[in-house]
């Protein structure tokens, strides 16, 4: 596997943790639908369901993981939440979150951003 698959593992397993201790209540990982992969989907208050996408780097040189969570990305991700709920007959508010994490042999460093893009 490569290098980059096995970070983005890991990476989805902090942030599974982070958000377990946070409170949340993890309901999916690695939810697809057509092409969209959504990593996370968790709830922690009744009524609204909180799709997250993690992003981790090794390195901010580049700029920070959740800089990479492009347009299509969003729309994809939108897409798929749509479905979620639909498939699941869910009548909830929707919340899109990012988890971004920079993780190398010298530091981890999980920051995480709710309400971090609204679904049009």
């Amino acid at each position: 596997m490569a290098d980059h698959n096995e970070l983005g593992i890991l990476g989805e397993e902090l942030a599974t943790k982070y958000l377990l201790r946070s409170g949340f209540a993890i309901l999916e990982r690695n939810w697809r639908f057509q092409k969209a992969e959504i990593d996370i989907i968790a709830q922690k208050e009744e009524g609204t369901i909180i799709f997250v996408e993690v992003k981790t780097r090794n390195s901010a040189f580049f700029g920070n993981p959740q800089d990479f969570v492009t347009p299509s990305k969003i729309k994809l991700l939108v897409k798929a939440a749509n479905e979620y709920l639909i498939s699941n007959q869910l009548d909830v508010e929707a919340r899109f979150d990012i988890v971004a994490i920079l993780k190398n042999s010298k530091e981890e460093r999980i920051e995480h951003f709710e309400n971090a893009f609204y679904h049009f």
